[in-house]
């Protein structure tokens, strides 16, 4: 009897996104998308522009950095 309700509890506790097979970084990702889409105008555009990611490359050759290279990932619209 212990061992039904355990394996019960143990199913009820697991989070529904991972129950939908996705992962957090996934599940947080749809929810900023919705959010950032009911806001208004002049903070729609301003939380867009945040969704923007900037980073550099650097590429090593022989032990030593070369230049780093800044890069944007395109947008996912």
């Amino acid at each position: 009897m212990a061992s039904a309700v355990g394996s019960t509890a143990s199913t009820a506790a697991a989070p529904f996104w991972r129950s939908a097979g996705m992962t957090y970084v996934a599940y947080a990702n749809v929810c900023a998308s919705m959010l950032r889409s009911c806001l208004k105008e002049p903070y729609k555009s301003v939380a867009i522009s945040r969704e923007k990611v900037h980073y550099t490359v650097t590429k090593w050759v022989e032990g030593k950095p070369e230049k780093p290279v800044a890069r944007d990932l395109p947008s996912q619209d």
